[in-house]
């Protein structure tokens, strides 16, 4: 059996005495899209935290690959191959498209490499991933001035150009139009077929939006896993419903 992309096991956090997450354990695989639900509160960003290490887990383990994440730092968690988008879009308002694709790619390169031109492969992959994305003729647009579902889509791409085997994803399409939050979705198809070995792990509140991807769907509830399945399962959970859904009743159609 091959090893699993992403090991949580029996990750516990405290801050000032209040317990976020309590013995959560998950387990991703290769080429998997995981959607993350549950309400507020429920310690959902803090396990985005503890992965890429801006969190220390009070107790637990975490592995990646194999390779032990807990004790590393953002930067050495970033380079072994984990990519994350926060809720709100992080980009560079006063540079292009192409320019702000140019900046993350050069700066994975040395300071020697970054003083010389671009190797042509560097560039076609800014060029696939900008197409991949939606964004291939805004590329020369101040990404001042995209809308807010094309900032989305830039992040994603500043991302995706790095080429991360496992892409964490803070509601994605927070404050989207339908139109938008379909594109996005197709956009989530569309790397996992030209990626099929990408993992994506999704924390999302929009019910219509995971309806349209998900094949499995973990539930969070007082920092623990309440229930984990397909969509379909946890709706029927009575203490899905019970903690989460039936507050959230028009969000879920």
């Amino acid at each position: 059996m091959s090893e699993a992309r992403l090991d949580l096991r029996d990750l516990s956090v405290s801050f000032d005495g209040l317990t976020v997450l309590d013995k959560l354990s998950l387990k991703l695989d290769s080429g998997e899209l995981r959607f993350i639900i549950g309400p507020n509160g429920a310690g959902k960003t803090t396990l985005l935290d503890i992965i890429t290490g801006r969190t220390k887990p009070t107790s637990g383990s975490a592995h990646f690959e194999g390779r032990k994440l807990i004790g590393h730092q953002e930067h050495e968690i970033a380079r072994m191959g984990i990519g994350r988008k926060f809720q709100t879009p992080t980009i560079f308002p006063s540079l292009t498209v192409w320019q702000n694709m140019e900046v993350v790619v050069g700066a994975k390169a040395s300071l020697f490499a970054a003083l010389k031109k671009m190797p042509s492969e560097q560039t076609d992959s800014i060029r696939e991933t900008l197409e991949l994305s939606g964004l291939g003729s805004r590329s020369t647009t101040r990404a001042g001035i995209l809308s807010h579902g094309e900032k989305q889509w830039l992040e994603i791409a500043m991302l995706l150009v790095q080429d991360p085997r496992l892409l964490l994803l803070d509601e994605p399409v927070a404050g989207m139009s339908r139109g938008e939050r379909e594109r996005t979705a197709d956009l989530f198809r569309r790397v996992l077929v030209e990626h099929p070995d990408r993992t994506l792990l999704i924390v999302e509140h929009d019910m219509a939006f995971v309806r349209q991807l998900a094949s499995t769907v973990t539930v969070l509830h007082l920092g623990s896993v309440l229930s984990e399945g397909s969509l379909e399962e946890v709706q029927a959970d009575p203490r899905v419903i019970d903690a989460y859904l039936g507050h959230n009743q028009r969000k879920v159609a």
